[in-house]
């Protein structure tokens, strides 16, 4: 009786779902592996940002920095870039009230945030179906290996452990894919869903933060009390 052994005797019906919780599991992994590479990048992006912006540096020229020769901006860039060039274009009509510059803005760096956003929570909701069903799939394939197992023992005159063993450990397997393929997929959901909340919310304050510097610059232009 070995474990190669046992999936192999293993009925069809059990055998499919041993394929599809691993199938699951090689999947959560390039997703865990891939969120990773996303996240890191994401906050070294915004410790990046978050110097030069306040360094003192002039904001044109940390928008020109940003988009020299093509560059893609991202995170906290793309909510930067997004308010200051809608901000610089409505500023240039002198017809255009303060107040709507500044709900442009806003609406700008809204729409880059829900962006940016969407981008952190990518794949995690593949990551939560897969730590909450892979269980009670694999104990669909534990269920229906032993009462496949006892339909067999009932074909034979003399019932010993022996005989119920194997069908019981090839069902069980299908248990232990199942909760191989759950835990890491529900940590690995728990700590990017903590990472993409905790970047999401420096993406808030930062947008706040920026619309009341550009509030700031748009009403003392205006001649306006700040």
């Amino acid at each position: 009786m070995s474990i190669w052994g046992l999936i192999a005797s293993a009925s069809l019906v059990v055998q499919l779902v041993m394929l599809i919780l691993l199938a699951a599991s090689i999947f959560s992994w390039i997703v865990i592996f891939q969120r990773i590479r996303v996240l890191k990048a994401a906050k070294k992006t915004r410790t990046a940002f978050e110097e030069n912006f306040w360094s003192g540096i002039d904001l044109s020229q940390l928008y020109r920095k940003l988009t020299q020769e093509g560059r893609k901006v991202e995170g906290m860039e793309n909510i930067f870039t997004s308010g200051i060039k809608e901000f610089t274009r409505l500023r240039q009509n002198q017809n255009v009230d303060p107040d709507a510059i500044m709900e442009g803005v806003q609406r700008a760096m809204r729409v880059a945030l829900y962006r940016e956003e969407e981008k952190l929570d990518q794949h995690l909701p593949f990551l939560a179906t897969v730590g909450s069903t892979s269980p009670y799939i694999g104990l669909f394939g534990t269920v229906w290996g032993i009462m496949h197992s006892f339909i067999g023992l009932a074909e034979v005159q003399q019932a010993t452990l022996a005989t119920v063993a194997p069908g019981i450990a090839e069902a069980l397997i299908a248990t232990a894919i199942g909760l191989a393929a759950a835990i890491p997929a529900v940590i690995a959901y728990n700590r990017f869903s903590s990472a993409a909340e905790s970047l999401g919310s420096s993406y808030e304050n930062f947008a706040d933060e920026f619309t009341s510097i550009l509030h700031r610059k748009v009403h003392v232009r205006e001649g306006g009390a700040v």
